[in-house]
């Protein structure tokens, strides 16, 4: 079983995680980080650090950014050749630099919901 906390708020992250979460998973739960008694007590994160990047928790540690995606596609049967592709190191590298550059867009999008939550 793995965590996946995941911004509900964001219209792009929403999309995303709904259609993943409309396939079958192999024990995955998914967390809206915009309920921060559970998101913060689970993740150790605060919502900022949250907001920021995909996170995923499992056996009780967090993993997050591409790690998380390549978790949280593992535990997705139609997505776990994606998972696999990801992880092969020239692309692996490629994929955290273009992740970064949306994560920043998407917590710059949507560092409002920091004021609104606290």
């Amino acid at each position: 079983m793995i965590k996946v906390l995941f911004n509900d708020s964001c219209s792009i992250c929403s999309r995303e995680i709904n259609h993943y979460k409309s396939i079958e998973s192999n024990g995955v739960k998914w967390i809206d980080i915009n309920d921060l008694e559970t998101s913060c007590k689970i993740s150790g994160k605060s919502h900022s650090e949250l907001l920021r990047r995909l996170h995923v928790i499992k056996d009780g540690k967090v993993i997050s950014g591409v790690k998380a995606f390549i978790e949280m596609w593992s535990c997705l049967p139609r997505y776990a050749w994606l998972s696999k592709v990801v992880s092969i190191p020239g692309i692996y590298h490629l994929s955290v630099v273009l992740y970064e550059l949306i994560a920043i867009f998407l917590y710059l999008k949507n560092r409002h919901q920091l004021n609104e939550k606290k």
